[in-house]
């Protein structure tokens, strides 16, 4: 299993802690390679948590905090 590195997200509220996660690890485990975008296909899969629960709760953070809702 690949090493991931934590990145530390600020928070622009006052008196919240900042959120930690690792970096690569959705796209990790899904299969997809550094330098490609991680197709639609598997997103949606692993939003509805057809790749797992962790899988599941990785996409949604990046879809939700990390791209904001749309």
């Amino acid at each position: 299993m690949l090493k991931m590195k934590k990145v530390k997200l600020k928070v622009k509220k006052k008196g919240q802690k900042p959120i930690e996660f690792k970096a690569g690890a959705l796209r990790a485990q899904l299969g997809v390679k550094k330098d490609e975008k991680i197709p639609a296909g598997k997103m949606k899969a692993a939003e509805e948590g057809k790749m797992g629960p962790l899988a599941k709760k990785r996409a949604l953070f990046k879809k939700n905090i990390l791209t904001g809702k749309k």
